[in-house]
């Protein structure tokens, strides 16, 4: 099957019922996307397909329907993704390993909501699990990124 990630397409030689994240894993090297949980309760694999945040431990790929998204293609180093410079600016990371599926679930989010309230923060990122405890720095860096993508 070809799919196309991070603007590029692939083609795929697997069981249709092999989630999207040992693929984009596995199959085509693409390790930002983190295992997690492999029950979609704790975030670590988003990804966008299509535009929407959706857990891609729980994604069979024959449900793709749509460009993927992961956080390898959401910015560049020298064009990062304004929630990415936000979060470097706020220093949300301690361990990182959530790190990828945050930035992923906020940048859905403010596409969503480009001024969210700390409540819709809270209920938009409250899927996804962070060990280290870094919630405050997280909502910070979603209103700053939502600052930064306003132009303020």
């Amino acid at each position: 099957m070809e799919l196309i990630v991070d603007g590029q397409r692939h083609e795929v030689d697997v069981e249709d019922d092999m989630p999207l994240l040992w693929v984009l894993r596995d199959e085509l090297n693409i390790k930002g996307v983190k295992y997690g949980c492999g029950i979609a309760a704790c975030g670590a694999c988003t990804v966008h397909i299509a535009g929407q945040a959706v857990r891609s431990c729980q994604t069979y790929v024959s449900d793709v329907d749509g460009p993927v998204t992961t956080i390898n293609g959401r910015g560049r180093p020298e064009a990062l993704h304004a929630v990415q410079e936000a979060w470097i600016e706020t220093q949300v990371a301690q361990c990182g390993y959530c790190q990828s599926g945050q930035v992923m679930q906020a940048a859905a989010l403010l596409s969503d909501i480009p001024n969210p309230s700390d409540a819709e923060i809270d209920e938009a990122m409250s899927g996804n699990l962070c060990r280290c405890g870094t919630y405050p720095r997280i909502r910070a860096a979603v209103k700053l990124a939502a600052a930064k993508a306003q132009g303020a």
